[in-house]
């Protein structure tokens, strides 16, 4: 069975996958919180209590990780408790087959390089990924799998928080659908500008991007959300067209199986 990890800097989210290729299914997933403290030895413990009777079943890892101290941990683990298992961590140089056409490649996060490549193993069209984290990164990728670009914007639950930081008659809200765009109360108003307000700026966003990909990339553009805080915007945007929550998951599945090939 192979162990997909991808570590961002709010969660760690671990997908359990059965089976190669197109024949690979997602068996089991879990999301814990990210903590940048957390050593080699209490992730294995915190893995092992999740993965329980799959632990030792593990015969393959694929892993990336956004926050530097945890990918330092999470190396040490792998090579402290599964020593002897195939393992495939995604960084620089490592082989991806995606092109990174931008200014300057390394600044490209490993997980949405991931999202890039599971994106353009579903579909056969140009593709905009929206990314709902810690931030809300957009990427666009092409009919032929390359990142082109992105854009980039702070995301839900940051903005919340700074806002109720920085006023000190906001507090935070309970992140749910409002009765209606003009709210009644604090509370509402606090959840129309969140809920529809961030759905408003990403169909904003994807609306422009598919205007220049039209121009540069003739052709369909398959607009996918993933990441965790998708679920809140879906049903207020108008421009996306496909959720899938595992999308990194099976990028860093592409991964590992492209790298064992090579």
């Amino acid at each position: 069975m192979l162990l997909t990890i991808d570590v961002g800097n709010t969660n760690i989210v671990l997908g359990l996958f059965e089976g190669q290729g197109d024949d690979a299914k997602l068996v089991r997933d879990w999301r814990m919180r990210t903590d940048a403290r957390m050593t080699a030895d209490e992730l294995a413990m915190t893995f092992r209590g999740l993965l329980h009777t799959y632990f030792d079943r593990i015969s393959g890892v694929s892993a990336l990780s956004t926050v530097p101290a945890v990918l330092r941990e999470l190396k040490g683990m792998l090579a402290r408790y599964w020593p002897d298992v195939p393992r495939v961590i995604v960084e620089p140089g490592v082989r991806t087959g995606v092109s990174i056409l931008i200014d300057n490649p390394r600044e490209m996060g490993t997980d949405r390089v991931a999202n890039a490549l599971a994106a353009h193993s579903l579909y056969d069209t140009n593709c905009v990924v929206v990314d709902f984290g810690t931030s809300t990164n957009i990427d666009v990728v092409s009919a032929r799998g390359e990142l082109l670009g992105a854009a980039l914007a702070p995301g839900i639950e940051i903005s919340l928080d700074a806002l109720a930081a920085r006023a000190a008659q906001l507090v935070k809200v309970q992140l749910v659908r409002p009765r209606s765009a003009i709210g009644k109360n604090t509370v509402e108003a606090l959840q129309s500008g969140i809920i529809f307000g961030f759905a408003g700026q990403v169909d904003g966003l994807v609306r422009r991007i598919v205007e220049e990909l039209e121009v540069s990339h003739p052709g369909p553009t398959t607009v996918i959300a993933t990441g965790g805080l998708a679920p809140l915007v879906l049903s207020e945007s108008q421009t996306i067209q496909h959720h899938h929550p595992e999308l990194t998951l099976l990028g860093l599945r592409l991964v590992f199986e492209r790298n064992q090939r090579s």
